[in-house]
């Protein structure tokens, strides 16, 4: 029995050898275990760390880029061209969106979209994708009842979708000084005009959206976060002056059937631009609607020959120089001149003219004599002098500089042609800059649209100052100059239609012929009609030019575009309560009396 119980007694025995194996392996593999997360712990704690943020971050969290308050744009008056209202845009999380196709056909009508381009915002990989942004008042009530996010309507509601408060530009007065103005995007983001010019000063740098969302998908929160408004643009237009340009342009133009017309009205001593007008125009509230050809602003971006208006340049110039006097005479009784083997003719025919007469009548062979007594050297100095080839430096996008070519360059018929206003191009801005010249006593001022920014605050940020000034011409040539052109306006010149009536006009006519694309010569039936000019003439308030495109019926200056001017310096003179010239004179003959 013993020794039987002894056997069983040592079989149990344990075996100590093979337990501290175990403890051995199990202890080391736990070891390990920790070891190696501890190891990826480190890596991604540490050496990963900013990869798995912001891959969690990109999961967890999502912010969309949106644009806020604009600054407002004013006239001169402080009338509102440009301001901002509030509407809601429509977004969607497409990984919740569970809409049935009846919801999404009653969506689609809602938002005025077709079914399958609602659809196509679904999808699944985006968590933010904008379904229509920006809807009217009336839409966003329709869509939120559709969506079940109208509290008066029972109905358990579509998930996924949510509204986001946008700002949405508005131009209150529509179509007027639209090419002034300018436009923006759906994003707010500048297309023409001051908006474009001026965007650093007009925008904010926009705000953010944020969404935050658990491991399941459900939206923990979400914020906006949006900068201050922008800067607020005050104008040197005024509006009353703009609706009175463009009004009158939109007559000219049913009246003699012409493609465009343009008009400026500027001070000659500031050169501040108190309307700019274009026709035809468009809509800045329905910019899709829009002809390419009707957001061009002409007056900055079309050049053409500008015909007898270009004659200030070799008559100043004589002048200038001594080369001539006002009694000067000129032989223009042939009525033609030679020049480089081309024959060149007047309008009318004249007889001998004085050197007044010859601008009073615009004789292009007496221009032409004055042309060749100057050089082509100084015809094209003073060219560049008055600012012709050169950009003006107004403060809108787009602006060209014509051209005229150096001396070197001309051909042997150029000394004819250009100091008549062929061979060379111009923007109606830089001929109306000339003769503000004239009408200020010789000096060339820089023109511009906007007066001063301000923070919407009322703090100024900008204010314009002229440093581009600089005399061209004596202040004796230019007062000689001025009553030369108010003999254009009066019996015997060519532009008595532009009078105005109790202020006296000085200006200039021109006719200039298009260039026909497919000959290359000059058309026989296309041209531009033009008168610009400055009252009261002694005392100028105000330099006015009107540019007709292609008239039918009349081709001259003074027959299409002088009574134009005549029209709208008449009302503005009225406006702008400028004393007639003879209330003056009346008020002397009583005193003398």
């Amino acid at each position: 029995m013993e020794h039987k119980g002894g056997q069983r007694r040592q079989r149990l025995q344990p075996d100590t050898g093979l337990n501290r194996k175990r403890v051995i392996i199990l202890n080391t593999t736990i070891i390990f275990a920790f070891i190696a997360i501890f190891l990826r712990l480190t890596d991604l704690m540490i050496f990963n760390h900013k990869l798995l943020a912001g891959k969690a971050k990109m999961q967890q969290e999502k912010s969309e880029d949106i644009h806020v308050m604009r600054g407002n744009i004013y006239d001169r008056r402080g009338r509102e061209f440009a301001v901002n209202m509030e509407l809601e845009s429509l977004y969607c999380d497409a990984r919740d969106v569970a809409i049935d196709k009846e919801r999404v056909q009653r969506l689609s009508s809602a938002l005025g979209m077709e079914a399958h381009a609602v659809e196509a915002k679904f999808q699944p990989e985006k968590r933010f994708t904008w379904v229509n942004r920006k809807l009217s008042t009336e839409k966003a009530l329709k869509v939120r009842a559709v969506l079940g996010m109208d509290r008066k309507v029972k109905d358990p509601g579509v998930k996924g979708f949510g509204f986001m408060t946008e700002s949405k530009r508005f131009y209150p007065k529509g179509e007027l000084a639209s090419n002034i103005i300018g436009n923006v995007g759906m994003d707010n983001q500048p297309l023409e005009g001051v908006e474009l010019f001026y965007d650093k000063y007009l925008r904010t740098y926009g705000g953010k959206v944020h969404f935050s969302r658990d491991a399941s998908g459900k939206e923990l929160s979400s914020g906006v976060e949006m900068e201050a408004k922008g800067n607020d643009i005050q104008l040197t237009i005024d509006e009353s002056l703009q609706f009175i340009a463009e009004t009158e342009l939109a007559k000219v133009m049913a009246k003699w059937r012409s493609v465009a017309a343009t008009a400026i009205i500027m001070d000659p001593f500031t050169g501040e631009i108190l309307a700019l007008a274009n026709r035809p125009s468009y809509d800045l509230n329905n910019l899709g609607r829009a002809n390419r050809a009707d957001v061009r602003n002409r007056p900055i971006t079309d050049i053409y020959e500008p015909g007898s208006t270009f004659k200030i340049v070799v008559g100043a110039a004589a002048l200038e120089e001594n080369l001539v006097t006002v009694n000067n005479t000129f032989d223009c009784s042939r009525g033609a001149i030679e020049v480089g083997g081309k024959v060149i003719h007047d309008a009318h025919r004249h007889g001998l003219l004085t050197f007044k007469e010859v601008i009073q009548k615009s004789s292009n062979v007496g221009s032409i004599m004055i042309g060749m007594k100057l050089g082509k050297e100084n015809v094209y100095k003073y060219a560049k002098l008055f600012g012709y080839g050169e950009k003006t430096g107004i403060d809108l996008p787009g602006e060209v500089s014509g051209w005229i070519r150096k001396p070197e360059k001309w051909s042997a018929t150029s000394i004819g042609a250009i100091p008549i206003g062929q061979e060379v191009a111009v923007t109606p801005l830089q001929v109306l800059r000339a003769y503000s010249m004239v009408a200020n006593g010789g000096y060339l001022v820089t023109p511009h649209v906007v007066s001063e920014i301000r923070t919407h605050e009322g703090q100024p940020v900008y204010t314009f100052k002229d440093t581009g000034k600089k005399r061209v011409l004596s202040e004796k040539t230019a007062t000689i100059f001025k009553d030369i052109l108010k003999t254009v306006v009066e019996e015997g010149g060519t532009a008595t239609g532009a009078a105005v009536d109790g202020n006296q006009v000085a200006g200039k006519t021109g006719t200039a012929q298009l260039v026909d694309r497919r000959t290359k010569r000059y058309s026989k039936d296309r041209f531009i009609s033009s008168f610009v000019g400055f009252v009261p003439a002694d005392n100028p308030k105000l330099a006015i030019i009107v540019v007709v495109y292609e008239p039918k019926g009349s081709i001259y200056g003074g027959v299409v575009a002088a009574p134009v001017f005549k029209s709208i310096a008449g009302q503005t003179l009225s406006y702008l309560n400028v004393p007639r010239d003879d209330v003056g004179e009346k008020n002397l003959l009583l005193v003398a009396k």
